[in-house]
Formats: structure tokens, sequence, C-alpha cells
């Protein structure tokens, strides 16, 4: 299955690609907005894809910060997004939203700005991860354990933590 965003609202739309072949042109109308909306299939624009999603895994260290990889659910696919020193505001993708990890999903209880990961540096220079809440509509979760609104969490590597439906694993540098 291929998803295709709108290019007015940013919804997507999800097609079987192996119904079609190569070069054929498909038209979508979007169920959000209306807009109307063509699109060519191509094997090299699907090739492409797929060297940028495992180019985005190899690279996704690049900063050296670690990473956080959004588990694939019904709600969208796998993503790997890469950590900065500082501040990280995770949140749900939206145009105009000012999250630096911003998780394309369409789950509801995903809030654009759910918890912020801050990334430094302790007194032996290792990397040190620590997660808070937004505060977000429906919280954050750590091994099953919600946080409270002024809680300070240290996660590690292979931390599992929830924001709202959408499962994410911490990965150190």
């Amino acid at each position: 299955m291929k998803r295709v965003r709108c290019p007015k609202c940013d919804a997507y739309i999800t097609f079987d690609e192996t119904k079609y072949s190569d070069g054929q042109a498909l038209v979508f109308q979007c169920a959000e907005c209306g807009k109307q909306f063509g699109i060519r299939i191509g094997v090299s624009k699907l090739k492409a894809a797929k060297q940028n999603e495992e180019q985005l895994d190899e690279n996704a260290n690049e900063k050296g910060c670690g990473s956080i990889v959004v588990i694939e659910n019904m709600f969208h696919f796998k993503q790997v997004i890469p950590l900065q020193m500082g501040d990280n505001h995770i949140g749900k993708y939206h145009k105009g939203n000012k999250a630096t990890c911003q998780i394309e999903s369409s789950d509801p209880s995903l809030d654009l700005n759910h918890c912020v990961i801050n990334v430094s540096r302790d007194k032996n220079g290792n990397l040190k991860y620590i997660l808070r809440d937004g505060p977000s509509l429906t919280g954050t979760f750590v091994d099953n354990e919600i946080l409270s609104d002024r809680e300070r969490r240290v996660i590690d590597d292979g931390t599992l933590f929830t924001l709202g439906a959408t499962s994410i694993i911490l990965r150190k540098a």
C-alpha cells in the first residue's frame, strides 16, 4: 500500500500500487477537502522513495544525538526521526506546527505538541535523555505509567513510551 498526500490539506490517501502499471496516471479526490489531483506511477519515483526511507534509517544518527522510532500501527507507517541537542518537541505533523519532531499520523489522540525529550550531556560526557509531557490531552506513558504534569523521566536506549495510541522507541546515538 502506498500513500499520497493531498496538495491542498495534507490529508493522506492510501491506494494499492500493485493494481496499476508503471507510467499509468491516477486521479484522486481528497475526502477531507474535495480537491482533485493526479499522479503518475513510475518505477524511478517508487525506488527513490524507498531509497530515501532507507537513507533516513542510516542517517537518523548523523547529528550524534540518537533518534526516535515510531512503531508502525494502524494509524501510520514506521518513521525514524533524528533528535538534536536541547529540547525536541514531539507532536503530530500539521502545516504550520512548530514541533521539531513531527510524526505523520492520523491518530486522533496524538496532540500537535505532545511531549518533549531534552537531550544533554552528563558530567562524564554521556548523552542523557529526559522525557516530559507537553502537557497533552491524552498523556504520555512510559512503561505503562502515565507521567504527571510536572514529572520528568530519564529514559534510556530501548525505552518504549506511548503518546495516545502511538508507540515510540528511543534509540541512543
